[in-house]
């Protein structure tokens, strides 16, 4: 099988070219949104997705460290795609969120940020009359940085929370339209979302968190990905400090891709699902820690995989 790093094509192969070209337009054929993945990931909230960190004098600060591995690409149909991939993605997040004592409205309002870097590899085979072709890219850098100017926080009762966030990605993260694979995405982002958690005196909990994703044109490519509908959600039931139960996320594509040559924006999906851990002991002095583990199905147009997360939060 013919290996071809995406950034050095050798020209001097005729035949190869050839089934580089193939090979693309297969890749294309089988991807959603543009590099195949979701504009910011699933997956990211479950228990207590619907509250904020309470006021501090320093604010909250959260670190995420997550892992998703893929060798399966599925199809419009979510038949297995003929291209194999071998999809490795490690992400590290640190996050800050800064509640304040100022209300809008019965809200309480703060403010927040979120700065990725990614370790990503991927190789693919694809099948072409000229016979395997192989694909490899990767890419370890810092990915687009995410600005939060607006969280809304409400209080219902005792046992209902809700949160309201906007957000916008900036294009700051590495990016070569030459790579099969990168950190950035190199267009701006705009997200907005709300969340709700509802806990029982008893302690059984639902939690939920909604997003769109509204994308700009990669410049680079002329290529505007679809807007993107993003559910997280958790259902468990707590145990003193600790909470367990399902989680999972629906992905969804809502609208079509738009770039020059592209007949129709076939739209990618999944479901994930998986066990979800939480623990939260407030006056310990300890982090929340939070941890999931979710294997995806019923995906469309993209990769299906299992990613793995732990996600730490603390207050000052």
């Amino acid at each position: 099988m013919k290996k071809l790093q995406t950034s050095q094509l050798p020209a001097r192969s005729t035949r190869c070219l050839m089934g580089f070209g193939l090979a693309t337009l297969a890749l294309q054929a089988a991807h959603a949104v543009e590099n195949g993945s979701p504009i910011t990931p699933p997956g990211v909230y479950d228990f207590g997705a619907g509250l904020m960190p309470p006021p501090t004098e320093f604010g909250t600060v959260g670190v995420r460290a997550a892992a998703t591995r893929a060798s399966d690409l599925r199809d419009n149909a979510g038949q297995r795609s003929a291209a194999t991939p071998n999809l490795k993605v490690n992400s590290y997040s640190m996050a800050y969120i800064r509640m304040t004592e100022h209300r809008v409205g019965s809200a309480r309002y703060g403010w927040g940020g979120v700065v990725p870097v990614l370790d990503m590899s991927m190789n693919l085979s694809v099948p072409t009359p000229v016979g395997p072709v192989g694909l490899s890219g990767k890419n370890q850098a810092l990915g687009d940085v995410q600005l939060i100017p607006v969280i809304l926080q409400w209080v219902h009762n005792p046992g209902l929370f809700s949160n309201f966030q906007l957000a916008a990605q900036l294009p700051t993260g590495s990016y070569d339209k030459n790579r099969l694979i990168n950190a950035g995405t190199n267009h701006a982002t705009l997200s907005p979302s709300w969340a709700f958690s509802w806990i029982q005196p008893g302690g059984f909990e639902v939690s939920s968190w909604f997003q769109l994703n509204f994308n700009q044109r990669n410049k680079d490519t002329n290529y505007r990905s679809g807007t993107e509908y993003e559910h997280d959600f958790a259902v468990g039931q707590h145990f003193g400090p600790w909470t367990a139960g399902l989680g999972g996320y629906l992905y969804q594509q809502i609208s079509d891709d738009v770039a020059p040559g592209l007949s129709n924006g076939n739209r990618s999906r999944a479901l994930a699902l998986g066990p979800a851990l939480t623990y939260f002991q407030p006056g310990s002095g300890l982090p929340l820690v939070s941890m999931h583990i979710y294997r995806e199905t019923q995906a469309r147009n993209r990769t299906q995989g299992t990613s793995a997360a732990i996600r730490l939060g603390w207050s000052f």
